[in-house]
């Protein structure tokens, strides 16, 4: 909605589940086998939506350790993109390896080195930049949509569970929920959302606009 090729928002909870405090679930429109370099973009300033909601609302003295989970989705994401898939112009296209100890019954016996140290240092500053490009895209979507983010926060609140059309229709119609029991039999502050793990949801501490 605020990022250029997110996948649709399913559905959004602030009902905590196992270690997460709240989710948003996102599914694609169809069967994806590779992902676009502005997905990837778009997908790391969404994991950065729940932190960066946190530190604008309550400010970065307040900030919890809720967002543990994105911090190291996105630093994944990031590092795939710049040793995988060649989505950096400082390093080429060139996969690149990790450092990596083998440890036999808890003893250092070999040590592989896959790339110099310098290089390593490069990797780490692109990860780095990759990955603060994305946290300031969310930084600017909800500063500019702070209006949108209240509107959503005040209605997760309210009904702890919203599908992604009934987001859609508060933040473009102004249109509140409609949880009358002939059209939304399972709703209420009550019911808690069935969550299934899937691999395009993204979990999230705080709940966020940057979809």
């Amino acid at each position: 909605m605020n990022v250029k090729m997110a996948d649709p928002v399913h559905k959004a909870t602030i009902v905590p589940r196992g270690r997460a405090l709240g989710m948003v679930m996102q599914l694609p429109e169809g069967d994806r086998y590779s992902m676009k370099f502005q997905q990837m973009i778009d997908r790391i300033a969404i994991m950065a939506g729940g932190r960066v909601a946190e530190e604008l609302i309550f400010g970065p003295e307040n900030v919890t350790s809720g967002a543990s989970s994105d911090i190291e989705q996105a630093t994944k994401l990031a590092r795939a993109m710049v040793t995988r898939w060649g989505f950096s112009e400082k390093l080429g296209t060139v996969a690149y390896g990790e450092n990596q100890e083998e440890v036999f019954l808890g003893h250092s016996v070999a040590r592989s080195q896959n790339v110099s140290e310098e290089t390593a240092r490069i990797i780490d500053t692109e990860v780095r930049r990759i990955v603060t490009e994305g946290w300031e895209a969310a930084r600017k979507i909800l500063t500019e949509k702070a209006a949108d983010h209240e509107k959503l926060s005040q209605a997760l609140l309210e009904y702890e569970t919203l599908s992604g059309q009934e987001i859609k229709d508060l933040l473009e119609k102004g249109v509140a929920p409609n949880r009358d029991e002939s059209n939304f039999p399972n709703a209420g502050p009550s019911v808690s959302v069935p969550i299934t793990p899937v691999s395009d949801g993204v979990e999230v501490e705080a709940p966020s606009t940057v979809h």
